[in-house]
């Protein structure tokens, strides 16, 4: 038994030490890394495929070992729980001694005071119990003090400061511990969900589900255990944004009208980029934005069709934007009308014929369209709304559009650009934890300040009574100090206390000889 017993006992006792729980924290912040270097499946699954089909064998074997998920990964997990448990079976044990520390009364002071790191004397001719209450007074409250009569009819004072640095060590710790389990129960019951919103009446959603063009839930709440909010987002009434003269981003703004449940009156709220919308515990974020051009088709039949679809940037820089309007016609005529392009909010030719973007700002937009006749939707799987499958179309024509202006195709079909509105896309983010998150963080930064700037001090006088007679001496008081941390700058907080300690003596009494140090 003993020697199944010993090794286990020793693993436990490596486990629990304070050294592994820093190892296993640094091993989890660099396991971290990869999740924010390379493509996360659950958050961008069509990025991951594509990455992992562009680097092949490196690709497949990173996928094999979960880099591509890996703050779902076995040995992120691994890790995780043996942090968890490593702070558990080292908080335990100095919560346990820190409280008996915390009762149990300052050491006996030691017979030579004289062998401590720090000492000194001095004398007066104050009486040992009034110079007692004297030196406690001059202490303070800081102090913890304790004062004890030896045999000999020596009077001693123990006193011991610091407490506090042991105790914010821990409420770090504990904060920790508490940070790792909220973490681990938000990333369960959580959940984001976005949605894509286009300027105007009709356009909005509500916090369900089946309404979002994304959404990522935490493994309880793709459950069931958590119940969304009802609130609605009804309409994306303004959205603006601003931009410097060079092009960059200095302000997004888009003002919303909502209703906290379905049948609550509409209220109206402005949504920036740091500051979202705050409903029954979700917030709601402003993330991107983007232009949803605006066209008229005449369809083969001469029927006419007005459409706004929201187009996606593939330049972050200039907002560069594709889409694809899809127009369906009579069943079975194979005659649905689809349009590919791009839009350019400051178009700039690049040479035979490419349209790119100079700026993000919109100046005289330029749309590129591909226009396609067939059937759309021959095989009836579902289709991604920003692309078109042209497998069983046929394309009849190509041109480069201002607003305005109309191009005329074979069949009757015709295609106008009539302008365009933006969109803005909005995040919907759940976690119960968070605000109870932000308790521990605040609980880790004031244990931390209190273990870094509290000092632990002994201090220890003794007080020896003087001697009767004509030739009676003065009362000697020896002094001696310990630094149980930081001791490099004791000798200097030492000396103050002893000078300190000198003036605690009443100032009518005349002090009998010199004070030796």
């Amino acid at each position: 038994m003993n020697a199944v017993l010993q090794p286990a006992r020793m693993v436990w006792r490596r486990l629990t030490s304070m050294r592994t729980a820093l190892i296993l924290l640094f091993l989890l912040a660099v396991a971290a890394v990869p999740g924010s270097l390379l493509p996360q499946r659950p958050l961008n699954p069509d990025k991951t495929n594509s990455y992992i089909a562009s680097h092949g064998g490196w690709g497949r074997f990173l996928d094999s070992i979960g880099m591509f998920d890996v703050f779902g990964s076995v040995w992120f997990a691994a890790i995780y729980l043996l942090l968890f448990v490593s702070l558990v079976g080292c908080l335990v044990p100095r919560i346990r001694l820190h409280a008996r520390a915390m009762v149990r009364k300052p050491l006996p002071a030691p017979r030579n005071l004289d062998r401590l790191p720090e000492s000194g004397s001095f004398e007066t001719a104050d009486a040992p119990s009034a110079y007692a209450t004297a030196a406690r007074r001059a202490l303070g409250r800081r102090w913890r003090v304790v004062q004890r009569d030896e045999p000999s009819g020596v009077l001693t004072l123990s006193a011991e400061k610091g407490y506090s640095r042991e105790t914010g060590n821990l409420i770090f710790h504990v904060a920790l511990l508490a940070s790792l389990v909220l973490i681990a129960v938000g990333r369960l019951y959580s959940y984001q969900g976005s949605r894509i919103v286009v300027e105007g009446a009709g356009n909005g959603f509500c916090n369900t589900v089946s309404q979002y063009d994304s959404w990522r839930p935490g493994r309880l709440a793709a459950q069931g255990k958590i119940t969304p909010a009802p609130f609605c987002i009804d309409a994306l009434t303004k959205f603006t944004a601003n931009y410097t003269a060079s092009g960059e981003a200095s302000k997004f703004e888009a003002d919303v009208v909502y209703r906290r449940t379905v049948d609550s009156a509409p209220e109206h709220a402005r949504i920036t980029v740091n500051h979202p919308l705050r409903l029954e515990g979700d917030r709601v974020y402003l993330i991107s934005h983007g232009f949803a051009p605006r066209v008229t088709v005449r369809m083969p039949d001469g029927s006419v069709r007005h459409d706004t679809v929201a187009f996606v940037p593939q330049d972050a820089t200039t907002l560069l934007s594709e889409g694809a309007f899809k127009e369906q016609g009579a069943p079975g005529k194979k005659q649905d009308v689809g349009v590919s392009g791009f839009f350019a909010p400051t178009p700039r030719d690049a040479g035979g014929g490419v349209i790119t973007s100079a700026s993000p700002q919109v100046s005289n937009p330029v749309l590129g369209i591909f226009v396609y006749v067939g059937d759309l939707n021959y095989n009836g799987l579902p289709q991604s709304v920003y692309s078109l499958d042209t497998s069983k179309m046929k394309k009849i024509g190509a041109a480069n559009l201002s607003i305005g202006q109309t191009t005329k195709l074979p069949n009757g079909v015709s295609v106008t650009f009539d302008g365009w509105v933006p969109w803005a896309s909005m995040q919907v983010s759940h976690d119960p934890s968070q605000g109870y998150l932000l308790v521990a963080a605040v609980a880790m930064v004031v244990g931390l300040l209190g273990s870094l700037g509290v000092r632990r001090r002994r201090l220890w006088l003794r007080i020896t009574p003087s001697s009767d007679g004509p030739d009676a001496s003065p009362t000697v008081v020896a002094v001696g100090g310990l630094a149980r941390s930081d001791s490099g700058n004791f000798t200097t907080e030492f000396t103050s206390l002893l000078t300190r300690l000198r003036d605690a003596a009443r100032p009518e009494h005349e002090l009998i000889g010199a004070g030796r140090e």
